[in-house]
């Protein structure tokens, strides 16, 4: 095969992946005006991924936008949970708020930056958080895979505690208004679905 076909077919390929990754852009205005929905359990049952031991703490569902994504392939959790989302409702869907938040993901953590903040800063807490998303079977796995940053998401399932044959043990946060270690949600997803793109 000539040397410009194999350019021309790189050069396709890597169009076909900056169109297909980069992010959705929205007008001003809320796009998800909802909270998630967390409710108590009528019963845990044990659920499992590979050699790690799910416990369900409560139902959880929720309506989001995407505010960034972090995947990941070489930490401890990366097996169990290999995407991040950091997702945002009520104002933090808004773009005309968004437009002023510096928004990134590291080390499994969701960081947030403002010069002067656009709203208070405990609705920016209580509006947004990174989740560590156990997917419950390969389907699922692959609609987060097309996760994009700007789409607006909707999925259900559990609040978890994983625990590990080792006695590593990682435990959901159960409820919005924390920050730092610990804070993240981690859910094991039983339905994901994206809509608004």
């Amino acid at each position: 095969m000539p040397r410009w076909l194999w350019l021309l077919a790189l050069l396709v390929a890597l169009v076909w992946y900056w169109h297909g990754s980069r992010p959705i852009a929205h007008p001003p205005g809320v796009l998800v005006a909802d909270a998630p929905l967390q409710q108590p359990l009528d019963e845990s049952v044990p659920l499992r991924k590979g050699d790690v031991a799910i416990k369900p703490l409560a139902k959880f569902a929720l309506t989001a936008r995407v505010l960034s994504r972090a995947d990941y392939h070489w930490d401890d959790l990366a097996t169990l949970v290999p995407t991040d989302l950091a997702l945002g409702w009520g104002r933090m869907s808004d773009s005309a708020v968004l437009d002023k938040v510096h928004i990134s993901q590291s080390g499994r953590f969701y960081i947030w930056r403002v010069g002067q903040p656009p709203i208070p800063e405990r609705e920016i807490i209580e509006s947004s958080a990174n989740m560590h998303l156990i997917a419950a079977d390969d389907s699922i796995a692959r609609a987060i895979k097309r996760t994009r940053v700007g789409d607006v998401v909707a999925f259900d399932g559990y609040l978890v505690e994983a625990d590990w044959p080792n006695g590593r043990k990682a435990v959901s946060s159960l409820t919005r208004s924390d920050t730092g270690a610990g804070a993240c949600e981690i859910i094991w997803v039983e339905n994901f679905s994206i809509g608004l793109r």
